[in-house]
């Protein structure tokens, strides 16, 4: 098996939102804007500089995505902590998550895919499945480019929150709508209970706080 190569062998330089939908416009299958990409998008303003341009992909569509690349564009799977190998070189049982596309040419990294979950009818978080929506709620058009819900990309988030993940909750959360606030502040209740920001949604000393259990006058 081939060597695996430092991915700071190469720099990153993440397509432009417009761009990656251009480079996967005829791939054929099921993608969406996804991280911080996503909630940047869907606000119509970047929160904060992205080291990456996410999107994601179900796995039963790594192989057909991999095929209707352009010439000139390969991908690689990771291998460790801070390397990458050929995705054609992983062996079969492979974690990967996330993929990255590379720019030959260029010699650089230029679009981080992330497999997600999912059936024909609904989108499924990978990390706890009884967490569902249906795709049109999943997955938003914004300005004609397939986008992950805000909810839903802040639910990612909520595992380990960083600061700069908590930048992005400052500023998306604010314009969610009320459907979609209720939603996150179930969702990581109940697949995210110990997170700090499930803290804010349900406090001993603060039971109302959630908007799903405020009441109304």
């Amino acid at each position: 098996m081939p060597e695996p190569l430092l991915i700071a062998s190469w720099p990153e330089a993440p397509l432009s939102v417009q761009a990656a939908a251009d480079l996967l416009a005829g791939v054929g299958v099921r993608w969406w804007l996804s991280g911080g990409a996503a909630l940047d998008h869907w606000l119509g303003a970047p929160i904060r500089g992205r080291a990456n341009t996410d999107v994601s992909i179900l796995p039963g569509d790594v192989a057909r995505l991999v095929d209707a690349l352009p010439e000139g564009y390969s991908v690689w799977a990771p291998e460790g902590e801070d390397s990458v190998i050929a995705l054609a070189d992983a062996v079969p049982d492979a974690d990967l998550q996330p993929l990255r596309i590379r720019d030959d040419r260029a010699g650089t990294w230029v679009l981080q895919v992330n497999i997600e979950d999912g059936t024909e009818k609904v989108w499924m978080y990978r990390r706890d499945p009884r967490l569902q929506l249906p795709w049109d709620r999943a997955v938003l058009d914004v300005g004609g480019i397939p986008t992950g819900a805000p909810e839903v990309q802040l639910t990612w988030k909520a595992l380990r929150p960083r600061p700069e993940d908590d930048a992005d909750k400052a500023a998306a959360l604010p314009a969610l709508t009320d459907d979609a606030r209720a939603w996150f502040e179930r969702a990581i209740l109940t697949v995210h209970p110990h997170s700090t920001w499930s803290i804010h949604v349900r406090s001993p000393f603060a039971p109302a706080k959630a908007s799903w259990n405020r009441r109304t006058s």
